[in-house]
């Protein structure tokens, strides 16, 4: 599977796409699944089903993965070729699978499959139904599944949504994710003069848009951190103190997570932890910024036009839709009067998640980690987004159970991305044990 090289955002990749699909497609016949592929306004959408004999009420549970894997460029920084994935010695001395999509997500994904097909092999049936569900635009463009769902949500009456697509707390520590922030992406583009201007004639009385996006930039925050766009954090509520104890009592190695890229002095918003920043905080960050000429040397210009990416994590509580729109309203409220402004709202839109501890999945998900890992599973939150549990909970009604055995060495969407033999292995054992608590009831 890790041979396809199944960029989904790369349309010269799509057919390797399709054929990963397709090869997923038979995978799950050879279970006895009944599966085929289901063509969605982007990448062609897997899909499994599986009834267990005798009839009877049934839990229903839908495996969610997805098979596109993000670009593997810069290729000069492999040690191997991304899409020849070989298993060899990573930094702790553990032996792990290196090549893109080795975590994210199909050495996740792959530990659920084994584990049912084990399972169907030892004792003929499941003991629940079963829809897998694998999709190609996770990595790209979380509209195309949104708008499948939409569409055909009566299709998929499940009781929950079972998602392998998240880390451990640590390499012998697992974790269960019950919080997720939702993303946001926008991009601004400010023009002032209808075309570069040489600085030396026109420099000091002439709009400069660098100048106008870089002071914009400077007032998304204030002094302690905290975002200064009117109506930012309407929704937000506090962190229980409860949640805020147990988070404490994790001890968070913040100085080395900080060392470990390089840096020493937290930033952030001032009166919250590390954790608290990252789980249940919300941000507004610069992902990028141009204008102006960027060759070698230098070059006396004054830029037409200058712009700024930028993608806010949200929390539960908060509308993109109206972030979106206060955004704009920032923008323009200092936009400088001989400017103007455009925007681009492609990046798309998904709110923060949280999902009860208190639910049958998590209490046999943590009993299933602890059995296997001879610990207890950390309930954690997740700064990043999985947009689709907001569609399972839109669409479907379900909520989702986050269990992945993912670490932060695996250098997921980076160059030498692994998998831990290790987790491999213990996934498929952890996601057998979880069936077994089915089989038992």
């Amino acid at each position: 599977m890790l041979r396809f090289p199944s960029v989904g955002t790369d349309p010269a990749h799509h057919g390797d796409c399709r054929a990963c699909a397709r090869w997923l497609v038979a995978q799950l016949k050879a279970m006895g699944l009944k599966a085929g592929l289901r063509e969605t306004t982007g990448q062609p959408l897997v899909l499994g089903r599986y009834e267990p004999p005798g009839g009877g009420r049934r839990p229903h549970v839908l495996f969610y993965g997805h098979y596109d894997v993000q670009p593997a460029d810069p290729l000069e920084l492999w040690t191997s070729p991304p899409f020849e994935p070989q298993i060899r010695k990573g930094i702790r001395g553990q032996d792990a699978i290196f090549a893109r999509g080795s975590a994210d997500d199909k050495g996740q994904l792959m530990t659920f499959l084994e584990a049912s097909r084990c399972w169907l092999k030892v004792h003929g049936s499941l003991p629940f139904r079963l829809t897998v569900m694998i999709e190609g635009d996770e990595e790209s463009d979380p509209a195309h599944i949104d708008r499948f769902l939409k569409a055909h949500a009566r299709e998929f009456p499940a009781d929950v949504a079972f998602i392998c697509d998240t880390g451990m707390w640590d390499a012998r520590t697992p974790g269960i994710d019950t919080r997720l922030r939702g993303c946001l992406g926008i991009e601004f583009t400010v023009t002032g003069p209808k075309i570069d201007l040489h600085s030396g004639l026109y420099g000091g009385p002439v709009q400069n848009p660098i100048k106008a996006v870089s002071r914009i930039i400077a007032a998304l925050h204030d002094k302690r951190g905290k975002i200064a766009i009117p109506g930012f954090y309407d929704g937000v509520r506090p962190i229980p103190a409860r949640t805020r104890r147990q988070w404490a009592a994790l001890k968070f190695p913040a100085k080395k997570f900080l060392a470990d890229v390089g840096l020493g002095i937290p930033a952030g918003e001032q009166g919250y932890s590390a954790l608290e920043q990252m789980w249940a905080r919300p941000t507004a960050e610069v992902n990028g910024i141009h204008g102006g000429y960027r060759g070698p040397g230098s070059k006396t210009v004054l830029p037409s036009e200058a712009t700024a990416k930028l993608t806010f994590r949200l929390v539960e509580g908060q509308d993109p839709k109206k972030i979106r729109a206060a955004f704009k309203r920032f923008v323009r409220a200092l936009l400088p009067a001989d400017c103007k402004v455009r925007f681009d709202d492609s990046g798309g839109d998904s709110s923060g998640i949280s999902v009860s501890a208190e639910t049958p999945w998590i209490r046999a998900a943590q009993s299933a980690l602890k059995a296997e890992f001879g610990r207890e599973a950390v309930l954690m939150g997740a700064g990043y987004s999985i947009p689709v549990v907001e569609s399972f909970k839109k669409h479907l009604k379900v909520d989702s159970l986050l269990t992945g055995f993912g670490l932060p060495d695996d250098n997921a969407h980076s160059p030498d991305e692994k998998y831990d033999v290790s987790a491999f292995h213990k996934g498929a054992r952890t996601w057998a044990r979880i069936i077994a608590q089915f089989a038992r009831e």
